[in-house]
C-alpha cells in the first residue's frame, strides 16, 4: 500500500510517500513559501534531489504539485495519484478528545478545529493540509495523527495545574505535552534495542531541536512530559523560554509590556536566541562559544543544565530507569551536549563512553560504557515513520 505522509505548516507542506509495510521511502520532498510569489519544492527519489521554482497560492495548490511531482515523468516514483491509498497528516493538538490515531470524518474535523486556540500556529494549516488532501484525494484513506496522543496516559497528578480547579473545568487548562510521535517513536525503538516488550521499559526520551522536550515512559506510556498546556513550558529552546516564574509577566505588564509583545518575547525572542543574543541555533552557539563569546557559553550551559535537570526529576518518578534517549535535530548531532547533560550522573547509573559517544551521530548507537547500569542510546527520530505505520494499520 502507497501512503503519503503530510505535515502542513502555515507557508510549508513536508511530504514522504511509502511503500507499506514494507516502510520503504519512495520519495520525500518540502513545499516552502506558500502564498508567495515564488514557491520552492525540494523533491528526492531514487538518491536524486530536485529543487523546482513554483508557485502555490495556497495549500491545495501546494499538494497539488506535490502530487504532480509524485508522477511526473522526469520525478515521479507512481503512474498516477490513484495508488495513493491513505494520507497520513501530522496534527499538534488533539487535546483530550484522541489518544491515538484515527481515521478522519466530520466529527475528528470539528474538533481539530475546537483545539486551534491551544495550538493557533499548528492546528490551522494541519487542518488546511487535511482538505486540501481530501480534495485532491477524494478516495484515500484520511488519517489524523496527534503529537498530544502518546501523553494521554499521563496521570492527573502530573497534567493538573496547581491554579483553581475550575480553570481546568471551564477551559481545560491542563498539561498535554507535544513531540508525542517522536517520543513514542524512539521509546517504542529503545525497547526494541534492548530485547524488550514496547510495554517492558522505563526510559527518559529528549527530543532536542529547535523545539525541546522530555517524556518519561513507564512501562511504555507517557507519565509526564517537560511541554505544558502549550510548547512554551519545560526546557530551553531555539526561541520559547521554557519554564520561568510566572509573576515574570505580571512585572512586565506593568513596565509597560503588552500580552502580544509578551507572547511574542517568550515563543520567538527567549531560549538561546534571547540569552547569546547571537543565535537560536545550536551550531553557531557552539562555534561562539568556542571563539569566547561567554554569552553563547551561558546559553550553551543554561540548555544543558535545565535537561539535567529533567533527567534527574524524571528517574526519580520512574524509580526504576533502564535507559535514556536522545532525538531530533541537536540530541542526535551534538555529542557535547549529550556529554555535558550526563556529566555527574554516574549515582542513578549513566556511565558515558566518550569516544562512543563522539562517533554515534547521525545513527543509531548506545553510547554508554559496558558497565553502565542505565544504558543511554542515540536513536535518530522518524516521525514520518510512525505516522506511515499508524495509517496503515488504520488504512487496511
Amino acid at each position: 500500500m502507497k501512503i503519503l505522509v503530510i505535515n502542513a505548516g502555515s507557508s510549508s507542506i513536508k511530504y514522504q510517500l511509502f511503500e507499506m509495510p514494507q516502510e520503504t521511502v519512495l520519495a520525500k520532498g518540502l513545499l516552502e513559501k506558500i502564498g508567495e510569489e515564488t514557491s520552492k519544492l525540494t523533491h528526492s527519489f531514487d538518491s536524486k534531489t530536485q529543487k523546482i521554482k513554483t508557485k502555490a497560492a495556497d495549500h491545495s495548490a501546494g499538494i497539488k504539485i506535490i502530487l504532480d511531482a509524485l508522477v511526473e515523468p522526469q520525478t515521479g516514483v507512481i503512474k498516477d495519484i490513484s495508488e495513493i491509498k491513505a494520507v497520513g497528516h501530522r496534527v499538534v493538538h488533539g487535546g483530550e478528545a484522541f489518544t491515538d490515531s484515527v481515521i478522519i470524518n466530520d466529527k475528528v474535523i470539528a474538533s481539530i478545529e475546537k483545539f486551534a486556540d491551544l495550538a493557533p500556529l499548528h492546528n490551522p494549516p494541519n487542518l488546511t493540509g487535511i482538505r486540501a488532501a481530501q480534495k485532491s484525494l477524494p478516495d484515500a484513506v484520511q488519517v489524523a495523527c496527534f503529537d498530544t496522543a502518546f501523553h494521554t496516559t499521563i496521570p492527573q497528578v502530573a497534567y493538573i495545574y496547581a491554579l483553581p480547579y475550575e480553570i481546568y473545568e471551564k477551559f481545560r487548562v491542563r498539561r498535554y505535552g507535544f513531540h508525542g510521535t517522536s517520543h513514542k517513536y524512539v521509546a517504542r525503538r529503545c525497547a526494541a534495542i534492548m530485547g524488550k516488550g514496547k510495554y517492558d521499559i522505563n526510559v527518559i526520551t529528549c527530543h532536542l531541536g529547535n523545539g525541546c522536550s522530555i517524556t518519561a515512559v513507564k512501562a511504555g506510556k507517557s507519565i509526564d512530559t517537560s511541554m505544558g498546556l502549550t510548547p512554551l513550558e519545560g526546557l530551553v529552546m531555539g526561541t520559547r523560554s521554557g519554564d520561568f516564574d510566572p509573576a515574570i509577566l505580571f512585572y512586565l505588564s506593568e513596565k509597560g509590556y503588552s500580552t502580544e509583545e509578551l507572547n511574542n518575547m517568550c515563543n520567538k525572542k527567549s531560549g538561546l536566541l534571547g540569552i547569546s543574543g547571537v543565535s537560536n541555533d545550536m551550531r553557531n552557539l557552539r562555534e561562539q562559544a568556542q571563539a569566547g563569546n561567554e554569552r553563547a557559553q551561558l546559553a550553551f550551559d543554561i540548555f544543558c543544565y535545565r535537561i539535567k535537570k529533567y533527567i534527574g526529576a524524571y528517574t526519580a518518578a520512574l524509580g526504576k530507569l533502564d535507559a535514556i534517549v536522545f532525538t531530533g535535530g541537536i540530541g542526535e548531532n551534538a555529542p557535547d551536549v549529550r556529554a555535558q547533560c550526563c556529566n555527574d550522573l554516574e549515582q542513578i547509573g549513566v556511565s558515558i563512553d566518550p569516544a562512543a559517544n563522539v562517533e554515534t551521530n547521525r545513527v543509531e548507537g548506545l553510547i554508554t560504557s559496558a558497565d553502565s547500569r542505565v544504558k543511554v542510546y542515540v536513536i535518530p527520530t522518524n516521525e514520518e515513520l510512525a505516522i506511515a505505520q499508524d495509517t496503515f494499520k488504520l488504512a487496511k
